[in-house]
Order: structure tokens, then C-alpha cells, then sequence
């Protein structure tokens, strides 16, 4: 395992940048999303699916990337992935209406799904126990200021020229991760000897890893008041309060820093803190914060920023150790068991999101509703887990 201060200081960085493609590439365009509506003229729910069939398209590609990469190694499909992104990123910047739009974003969406779920099979191979569980707290504050900064980068590049900027901007941060890869060495050092046909049956093993498939789903669960906040974010602050593009922006990163400030605690806490305790600590915060979105979100942006940034500080807490103790349930088949994660991640990201974009109740009330009813389902669930002895580290 990789211990050199020198080498963790290289990889570290590196690690970060490709696990929060996905942040860039979705909350970058979220202050041009109301804009894109009026300009053609097409519903909320409608410009919407250039957020939910990027992040549907994402999670089917990381099943693809992972057992892939068991075979071959994390390298070669990185950069291939990579490569798409730089692309389908240029594709993106050329779009002359919503339908092609929502295409290139799908071409997108398979080239970046290569960075997230390969990044967290390299931390896997580098560091274990407590050090990987250190790391990935590492990786999630410096992640975390790319929804902080993405949206403010985003609105500022609609105040001086138009929308297409900002996918040219998504290519040239898919060069600089391209470059950093290729001066990286290969991190796998034992490469599955399963054949290239039977690959993807490292799935069918982890389906029958009963304690991985309870963790993953109730991990899963627990984010998706964060995908629905960002499909409906937009929406709320310029559209609801009447906000403009830049001032959402600076709202949105309000939630991001939120976000961050709860990995920052998770890393701070990790040496004294049980790492049931501190998933125990967020589910309830999502929770606790879904009860003051309904009760008093709607009397202006700040009375919603605020009990909002409870549920992203709460969901900053518990994803590391979350993240840690998923990954604690496997053995073999790291990139395959990533992959899944992150998968599951998107797709009930993805349901968050359609749910968020339809009428069939004010927005902010379908927010908070979907927070709170997620936060108690995850916090009940994990404490009948823990009296169980499910979700403790092998």
C-alpha cells in the first residue's frame, strides 16, 4: 500500500478531480437550465432530462467501466473514458436545441462515468482501513468544492458570452484529467483472470453478498434528497425567490459548502468518533433538516438555504464512513463493487430528480417531502442494521 507522503500528496488531487466529474458536469449548467427553457420554449421537466438521462446514462456506464477494469486495469479505461468526455464535451458546446443537447449529454455521461467509479477502485487499491477511510474524507472535502465553485463558474460564464462556454470549459477540465492520468502508473497490481465473456458476472457475485447489497441501498437512499435539491435548485432560487442566475449560484454554493463542511467534520471526528456513530449523527441531520424545509422553507431563500445546508452538512458527515464501510464488505472485485455503488447512487439519483421535476405538488413541498421520508427510511433502517450487527467492518 501506498504510505509516502510525497506519492499520497500526487494521487490525492488527481483522485479528487476524477470523482467530481460529475459534479462539474451537472452543476455547471444549472444556472442556464431556467434560460434554456424559455429559449426553447419547452417545460422545466422537459430541459430537466439533460440532468436525469446524464446521471441514468452515468450509472449503466459505470457498470461497464468496473469489472473492465478488474481485467485490463484501471489506466487504459480511464483514458479511454476520459477521452469520450473531452468529445461528447465539444458536441455538448454545438447543440442548436434541447434534443441534441440531451443526446451529446448521454455521450457525455458514458465517457464520464469512467472517472468516479474508477477513481474509487484506485483508492482501494492504494490504502485500506483506516487510511482509505481517511483519504476518501480527503477526497470528499476537496470534491466538494466543485458543486461550491461549479454553479458560480457556471453563472459567470452566462453574464459575459453564452451557454456553450461552459461545456468548452467541462473539455478542457476532461484535458487536465486526461493528462494526469496518463503520468500515472497503473494501480492495480493483481488483474482478474476472469475471461473477458464472463466478466460481468462479478455482478452476479456481489448480488449475492447480502450485507453489501443492504449497505449499498441504504447508502444509496441517503443521497437522494441531494439529487432531487439539484434538479429542483434552479428552479426554486430563480424561478420561486426570483433570484438571478449569479445569485443562485452563490446560494447553491451556500449548500455545496454545507457539504463540504461535513466532510471536514467526518475527517475531523474519524479518530474519535465510531464510524456507526457518525452515520448515525447524519441520517438523523437529513432528517431533522427535511422537517424545517417543510415547515419553513417557503418564507424566503435563506429560511430554505439554511435548513437545506442541514441536510447537505448531514449527508457530508455520513457519506465517507458510508462510502468506507461498503466497500468494507468485499474482498475481490473491487472496480465491480464500485461501480455497483456508484450506480445505485445515480440511478436513485435519477429517480430524485424526475420525481423533483413533476407538478404534482408545489416544488418545495415535494423536496421536503422526498427528504424526509428518505432520511427517516435510511436513519430506521440503519438502526435496525446495527442491532443486527449488519454494516460493521469485516
Amino acid at each position: 500500500m501506498m504510505n509516502d507522503s510525497g506519492k499520497i500528496k500526487n494521487i490525492v488531487p488527481l483522485l479528487a478531480l476524477l470523482t467530481a466529474f460529475p459534479a462539474f458536469s451537472t452543476d455547471m449548467i444549472l444556472p442556464a437550465i431556467p434560460s434554456l427553457a424559455i429559449l426553447w420554449d419547452k417545460p422545466l421537466a422537459v430541459v430537466n432530462l439533460i440532468l436525469i438521462c446524464f446521471f441514468v446514462t452515468y450509472g449503466f456506464s459505470l457498470l461497464f467501466y468496473g469489472p473492465i477494469s478488474d481485467r485490463y486495469g484501471r489506466k487504459k479505461p480511464l483514458m479511454a473514458g476520459i477521452t469520450l468526455y473531452i468529445f461528447a464535451s465539444i458536441l455538448c458546446s454545438m447543440a442548436s436545441g434541447a434534443t441534441a443537447l440531451i443526446v451529446f449529454r448521454i455521450l457525455q455521461a458514458a465517457g464520464a462515468a469512467a472517472s468516479a467509479a474508477l477513481s474509487m477502485a484506485m483508492t482501494k487499491d492504494i490504502f485500506s482501513g483506516t487510511e482509505r477511510q481517511r483519504i476518501l474524507a480527503y477526497i470528499a472535502v476537496i470534491m466538494a468544492l466543485a458543486p461550491m465553485f461549479a454553479p458560480i463558474v457556471g453563472g459567470w460564464i452566462l453574464a459575459y458570452l453564452k451557454w456553450n462556454w461552459i461545456f468548452i470549459a467541462q473539455g478542457i477540465m476532461g484535458l487536465i484529467g486526461l493528462l494526469g492520468v496518463i503520468r500515472t502508473p497503473e494501480t492495480l497490481k493483481e488483474r482478474s483472470k476472469v475471461p473477458i465473456s464472463k466478466v460481468m458476472h462479478s455482478y452476479g457475485n456481489l448480488l449475492l453478498n447480502r450485507n453489501y447489497v443492504i449497505m449499498v441501498l441504504v447508502m444509496s437512499v441517503s443521497l437522494l434528497p441531494l439529487y432531487s435539491f439539484i434538479a429542483s435548485s434552479s428552479a426554486l432560487y430563480i424561478n420561486g425567490f426570483g433570484m438571478t442566475e449569479q445569485g443562485f449560484s452563490y446560494f447553491f454554493a451556500f449548500n455545496a459548502l454545507a457539504l463540504m463542511a461535513g466532510s471536514m467534520s467526518c475527517l475531523k471526528l474519524t479518530d474519535r468518533m465510531n464510524s456507526n456513530h457518525l452515520i448515525t449523527a447524519g441520517f438523523a441531520g437529513i432528517t431533522l433538516g427535511a422537517a424545517a424545509i417543510l415547515l419553513i422553507g417557503q418564507n424566503g431563500p435563506w429560511s430554505f438555504a439554511i435548513p437545506m445546508a442541514l441536510v447537505t452538512y448531514s449527508i457530508g458527515l455520513s457519506r465517507p464512513p458510508s462510502n468506507h464501510l461498503v466497500l468494507e464488505q468485499v474482498h475481490k472485485d473491487a472496480g465491480a463493487a464500485s461501480s455497483l455503488l456508484i450506480f445505485t447512487y445515480f440511478t436513485l439519483g435519477a429517480v430524485g430528480m424526475w420525481l423533483v421535476s413533476l407538478e404534482w405538488m408545489e416544488r418545495m413541498q415535494i423536496l421536503g417531502t422526498i427528504t424526509l421520508v428518505c432520511g427517516a427510511l435510511v436513519l430506521a433502517a440503519w438502526l435496525i442494521l446495527q442491532k443486527k450487527g449488519i454494516g460493521t467492518e469485516n
